[in-house]
Parts: structure tokens; C-alpha cells; sequence
């Protein structure tokens, strides 16, 4: 895999190695794209930037998460997310994974 290529994809259901949570990805970056301040306080397993991060909805919850791809594992279970935003973002979920809805120019 090349250094930067995405390992999830968006509409993925991924689970958390640390935090023990299922999310879907909505987005991604191919390296940290947040301030050096949110790194220091919030990162604090110190994941690399220079690697993909990705931005989740957490099931069960009503916030989003920024995370890096070394902490992110495809859930073995992929399972439907439930989130204010999930259908706002999402247009279904087919047993697999998302698919986005169409977003207007």
C-alpha cells in the first residue's frame, strides 16, 4: 500500500483498537489535517500525521471523531450505525457498508 493511500473507505464500518467503538467513516484525509494544539491534547498515543485520518459518525452517540488510521480496524461485524447524522449524510446501508447521498453543487 502506498504511504497515504486510505485503508477505509467512506460508508465503512469500522471499530476502534483503544476506545472499543463501532463508528462509519464519512470522510478522510490523507494525513492529519487538525491543529497542533487538538494533537497535543486529544492524540495523546501520538499516531503518526504524515498518515490517513478519518472522520467518524460513533454509534450509540451523538458526536464525531477524528481519527487515525493505526487505532481504526473493519468492523467484523458491519451492522447499522445509529447517529443523528447517519441519514443525513448516508442515503442506505446495505448489510456492508453505507453509500452517500448525492450532494448538490
Amino acid at each position: 500500500m502506498l504511504k497515504n493511500e486510505a485503508k477505509f473507505r467512506v460508508g465503512q464500518i469500522i471499530h476502534h483498537k483503544l476506545f472499543d467503538y463501532t463508528g462509519v467513516v464519512y470522510d478522510a484525509d490523507p494525513t492529519f489535517q487538525g491543529t497542533e494544539e487538538w494533537y497535543r491534547e486529544v492524540a495523546l498515543s501520538r499516531p503518526p500525521k504524515d498518515e490517513p485520518w478519518y472522520h467518524v459518525l460513533v454509534n450509540n452517540a451523538v458526536h464525531s471523531t477524528y481519527v487515525a488510521e493505526q487505532n481504526l480496524e473493519s468492523s467484523e461485524n458491519p451492522e447499522r450505525i445509529i447517529h443523528p447524522f447517519a441519514d443525513k449524510i448516508f442515503k442506505d446501508f446495505d448489510g456492508e457498508c453505507y453509500h452517500l447521498r448525492q450532494q448538490a453543487n
